[in-house]
C-alpha cells in the first residue's frame, strides 16, 4: 500500500466518523427523563398510598389498570432511556480515548 493510499485512507476515516450530538442535549434529555421517572415513581407511590379497601377490591376489574399500568411504562421507559444515554456517553469517552492513542502512535511512526 502506497503512502498516499494510508493518508487517504486515513482522511476517509477522520471523515466518516458519526456525528455526536451536544453535550448540552445529552444533559437536557437525561434531565427531562429523569422528571418523567421521578414523577412516575413519585404518582405511582402516591396511588398506592391512597387506596381504600373498596378501591383495592374494585382492582380486581382491569379497567382500573390504566393509571398504574401508565405510571410503570413512563417510569421504565425513562429509566431504559437514561441508561441507554449514559452508555453511549461512556462509550463515546472510551473511544475518544482510543482514537487519542492510535492518532499519538500514528504520529510517533511517521504516518
Amino acid at each position: 500500500m502506497a503512502m498516499d493510499d494510508l493518508q487517504i485512507e486515513i482522511l476517509l476515516a477522520d471523515v466518516f466518523q458519526p456525528v455526536e450530538p451536544p453535550e448540552p442535549f445529552s444533559d437536557r434529555l437525561r434531565g427531562t427523563f429523569s422528571v418523567i421517572r421521578d414523577a412516575a415513581a413519585e404518582d405511582l407511590a402516591g396511588w398506592a398510598d391512597e387506596l381504600t379497601e373498596s378501591e383495592l377490591e374494585s382492582l380486581k376489574e382491569p379497567r382500573n389498570w390504566v393509571r398504574p399500568v401508565v405510571a410503570v411504562a413512563a417510569g421504565g421507559a425513562a429509566t431504559g432511556v437514561l441508561a441507554l444515554v449514559e452508555l453511549r456517553r461512556r462509550s463515546r469517552r472510551r473511544r475518544s480515548k482510543i482514537e487519542g492513542l492510535l492518532r499519538g502512535a500514528r504520529s510517533r511512526s511517521g504516518l
